[in-house]
């Protein structure tokens, strides 16, 4: 007698799997055949945290999206960062690596180590009592023109640095212009605490001044055009560029390097120096990114003779900006009761920097007014 578990068993109607040999399982990547693995090849033998946090983290339909952006503008065009938002082009945008290799890590832990520095210097100046040696000309200045300055900071880190790493196409590139950023609007704050300080420290001071200054003394007036010009640039390149390659030789390290840090000592300052240090030392920072980024934009294999003639057409139009924005600034030279360096000399200091910087991206100065 036959029974229930002779029964024959009914096949169910599953889908059977089938393996392809589908193309991104099939595909040879650089560390196909490693322990660990890429999307990229390293600068190195091996990648750095930097290369691991930072490359490839942004999706690009050019690389690893093969159906295209899965979203789009209201106006019809497609998602992320169209590659019109600058005139330069570039036969590999993410061959772009921040040469200082920031990322999130190490941009908490240089800032923090900066500000805790600049806090060190005050609290040993407030002990020795250095604010007291200061001469009455000199505080003038500082109230006036070096608490000026954080306009600028602030106006360049705010208004020119954050809107081009939103535009940037890669984000190596977004990453260090927003390390640009960050340092531009920590430097900025760095100076309104100092003038808080000196507030506080020296009897006087005018913590108010450098509004006045900024908003109508005419030896700020050529800075700040130039510096809300700058805000204005729609192209993120074009806005690094002015900025990097051309304001800060010509005006940025003008007034700081080659007055305050010059001046400073001979008036009994030896705080603000400090200070201003640490802003240069941010500034070489992002110098390297910008000589990185177009230098590779200007030898690129495609477009690099087109990119010159671009940033060419950049450079004619923005040194006479701030060549003139800088000779505006000479008066301030005379103001210190010590005079330390004429104005000729500091100008000539910064120009040479600014023509070094030409001659790595194959660029002409030579009739810039």
């Amino acid at each position: 007698m036959a029974t229930e578990s002779d029964a024959p068993v009914k096949e169910r109607s599953v889908p059977k799997p089938v393996f392809t040999d589908a193309e991104a399982g099939a595909r040879e990547f650089p560390s196909s055949t490693s322990r660990t693995y890429n999307y990229f090849t390293p600068a190195k033998r091996r990648a750095t945290i930097y290369e691991d946090v930072t490359v490839d983290i942004q999706p690009d339909p050019a690389r690893h999206l093969l159906q295209g952006w899965v979203y789009g503008f209201a106006d019809g065009k497609p998602g992320g960062y169209p590659l019109d938002w600058t005139k330069l082009k570039s036969s590999n945008w993410h061959e772009f690596l921040d040469p200082n290799e920031e990322w999130e890590q190490t941009i908490y832990r240089n800032n923090a180590n900066v500000v805790r520095q600049i806090h060190q210097n005050l609290e040993n100046a407030r002990a020795a009592r250095a604010f007291q040696n200061w001469n009455r000309g000199w505080i003038t200045v500082v109230q006036r023109h070096v608490s000026a300055w954080a306009h600028v900071e602030h106006g360049i880190g705010m208004h020119v640095y954050l809107p081009a790493n939103r535009d940037a196409p890669t984000n190596m590139i977004n990453n260090a212009l927003a390390v640009a950023a960050a340092h531009k609007l920590r430097f900025g704050q760095d100076m309104i605490l100092y003038n808080l300080e000196l507030s506080e420290e020296i009897e006087g001071f005018d913590g108010e001044a450098h509004k006045e200054a900024w908003n109508s003394d005419p030896v700020w007036q050529g800075v700040r055009r130039n510096v809300e010009e700058l805000t204005a640039i729609e192209d993120w390149a074009e806005a690094f560029f002015a900025a990097t390659v051309v304001f800060e030789p010509l005006v940025g390290e003008l007034f700081r390097s080659e007055f305050v840090m010059q001046a400073a000592a001979p008036q009994g300052d030896f705080v603000t120096p400090t200070l201003m240090g640490a802003g240069e030392s941010d500034t070489a920072r992002d110098a390297r990114v910008s000589r990185r980024l177009f230098s590779m934009l200007a030898d690129d294999p495609e477009h690099g003779e087109e990119n010159r003639r671009t940033m060419q057409g950049w450079l004619n139009e923005w040194a006479p900006k701030s060549l003139a924005a800088g000779r505006a600034m000479q008066p301030i030279w005379s103001q210190p009761g010590e005079k330390v360096i004429r104005f000729e000399q500091s100008a000539e200091h910064a120009r040479v920097r600014f023509d070094e910087r030409l001659t790595e991206l194959n660029l002409d100065g030579k009739d810039l007014a």
